[in-house]
């Protein structure tokens, strides 16, 4: 099983490497970008199992090493056959 962890920043946290994007993007001449947030992508490979116990300990997994849950959301998307 596949699972993809997608960690971004919660809304009301300042994201500078976001805004040095959009500033380079304005230098660049591109225009219609109103805001730029930069996060991650995480990939892990997993060995099949009940959905639901690999739902639970992706989640675990997420809130405890892969996001700060004080400054960060985190989104999970399982797939199966990897």
């Amino acid at each position: 099983m596949k699972a993809v962890v997608t960690v971004t920043l919660k809304p009301s946290i300042l994201d500078p490497q976001g805004e040095a994007v959009a500033q380079a993007l304005k230098n660049m001449g591109v225009s219609g970008v109103k805001s730029v947030r930069i996060g991650k992508h995480i990939e892990l490979e997993l060995e099949g199992g009940d959905e639901k116990v690999v739902r639970a300990k992706l989640e675990q997994i997420a809130k405890e090493l892969l996001s700060n849950p004080v400054m960060e959301n985190f989104h999970l998307d399982l797939r199966a056959g990897g």
